[in-house]
């Protein structure tokens, strides 16, 4: 005898969803990136390090699968960025023997800040991030490995990114691991504390903080997330479990509105076989 009533769902720990089994991700995205580095060819990577926790795992995994004098890494302060991020992201260099590159990008990006007087922190931020890519791929020829993403799953619902900035990779190690899921998996991987203990920040601009910029924490979007996307909830049945609705409402709206930043370009379909619609293959197919 059926006694549910169609519809209703009960009461989710969404704490315990959350936990991964760290042991088992690191064997999977530690295998994912020797993968995508070497099935096209290549045996290096080259990624960009903020100081921050989540390019600080990419790096730690990057290492592990290639070896670390096979991982460039590359430090790239704007005249605001913080003393303290060049100092944390320099402790993962010496905490795992990288090679390592510092490229200011002042000089690069500040002639088109300038130009525009009133320019916005968003304007600005983004054009560094931009700038930042450029450097990579440059450094990806010169060095001859690929651009490690460091992108994670919250970042990437919200749209929390550059599109050709730091969006722009060759694959993304940890965008399957929610900001709180990134946490459990840097302190298995013995990732320097101070890491792990500062608010997260892309260090655009002096006090900035992502929390501060969504406005709300990682902790609280991780939850109404985890429903809404891998349990495949309504928006009001995530409410149910004891969120605002408002707030369900607005963090949903907002998945949907950035799902174009998570995709290729759409193509205006005029031939009998067009890129992303008929012309389908794996990424693999070639061989």
């Amino acid at each position: 005898m059926i006694t549910a009533i169609i519809g209703t769902k009960g009461k989710v720990d969404i704490d315990s969803k959350l936990l991964i089994n760290t042991a088992l991700a690191r064997k999977i995205l530690v295998g994912f990136v020797r993968d995508a580095v070497n099935k096209v060819g290549f045996k290096r990577a080259v990624i960009g390090l903020s100081g921050g926790i989540d390019s600080a795992l990419s790096a730690f995994l990057a290492a592990e699968a290639l070896g670390a004098e096979n991982v460039l890494a590359v430090r790239m302060p704007y005249q605001s960025s913080s003393e303290g991020s060049l100092i944390d992201a320099q402790a993962v260099i010496d905490q795992l023997g990288l090679p390592s590159l510092t490229v200011p990008i002042t000089p690069m990006a500040q002639p088109l800040i300038d130009q525009f007087p009133d320019m916005s922190p968003l304007r600005k931020g983004n054009i560094m991030a931009r700038q930042r890519m450029i450097i990579l791929y440059d450094q990806s020829v010169a060095w001859r490995g690929l651009v490690v993403g460091t992108s994670n799953k919250t970042e990437a619902l919200l749209g929390y990114s550059t599109l050709y900035g730091d969006s722009a990779v060759a694959f993304q190690p940890i965008m399957d691991l929610y900001k709180t899921q990134i946490r459990q998996l840097s302190r298995d991987l013995n990732i320097p504390q101070p890491i792990l203990d500062k608010p997260p920040s892309a260090d655009l601009w002096i006090g900035q903080t992502d929390e501060d910029e969504l406005g709300y924490t990682y902790e609280q979007v991780d939850r109404a997330l985890y429903l809404l996307v891998d349990e495949r909830f309504t928006v009001e049945e995530t409410a149910d479990q004891g969120f605002d609705h408002a707030f369900v409402a607005a963090v949903w709206k907002r998945v949907k509105q950035n799902h174009y930043k998570r995709t290729m370009p759409n193509v205006g379909k005029v031939s009998r076989r067009s890129f992303g619609h008929d012309f389908l293959y794996l990424r693999d197919w070639a061989g």
